[in-house]
């Protein structure tokens, strides 16, 4: 590992030396896998952050009070340790130039991890596809990557309080902030939406109310087994 990046209070990137990787699709994920003295052994699967192209991989953590991986990636975790990978992982949650567009992301919290990746990946391949993000967190200071996606067509909603002068949006994903943000459904959009499993469930259902085809949409979702 050769460095631990905050993103958040409760989020850090983690860079790892990909010299020995096989390489990856924008979207994918790795299983990460922790071995205690006594043999006792936790796996967690995090999405991968850096696109294809980078010369290093990165996952980004979130830490859960509750978690038996994320807390030792993001509290414990210290440049020159070794961790154990499983991956790449993922053929469906993908993004690649060749499927086209236009491309319409949607994260909620966490779930803009993959998003970020197929967004560099978009840059690095000078794709000509249009490309959207609509990202939801529940204050500024949960967002991940606020900085480095102001580069990008990204309209940003607070649904739990918002700063003074905040210029962004307010209150939940719903079918109306999803066709003003997005593509109408007879441009055919190619949608990813990613985040927890009842936000991710709550979008597909508006994007399918309003028109928008299934086999268009392609979901991830994360939370409790």
């Amino acid at each position: 590992m050769l460095e631990v990046v905050p993103e958040n209070a409760k989020t850090k990137s983690i860079v790892l030396d990909a010299r020995d990787w096989p390489g990856h699709l924008a979207g994918q994920h790795v299983d990460v896998r922790l071995t205690a003295e006594d043999g006792y052994q936790a796996q967690r699967s995090y999405s991968i952050a850096s696109p294809p192209e980078d010369a290093e991989l990165v996952l980004t953590v979130e830490r859960l009070d509750d978690g038996e991986v994320s807390p030792y990636l993001t509290d414990v975790l210290e440049p020159g340790d070794d961790l154990e990978l499983r991956g790449p992982i993922g053929g469906y949650f993908v993004w690649r130039d060749a499927l086209g567009g236009p491309l319409f992301l949607v994260a909620g919290g966490s779930g803009v991890v993959p998003l970020r990746a197929m967004l560099h990946h978009h840059s690095a391949t000078a794709s000509d596809v249009p490309v959207r993000l609509l990202y939801s967190a529940r204050t500024q200071g949960d967002l991940i990557y606020r900085d480095e996606l102001a580069a990008y067509e990204t309209t940003i909603t607070l649904t739990r309080e918002q700063p003074p002068a905040w210029d962004g949006r307010a209150g939940r994903v719903d079918a109306d902030l999803l066709a003003e943000i997005g593509w109408a459904p007879a441009e055919h959009p190619l949608v990813y939406v990613c985040g927890p499993t009842g936000f991710v469930e709550a979008v597909a259902d508006a994007l399918v109310t309003l028109g928008h085809s299934p086999a268009r949409i392609r979901t991830e979702r994360f939370g409790p087994t």
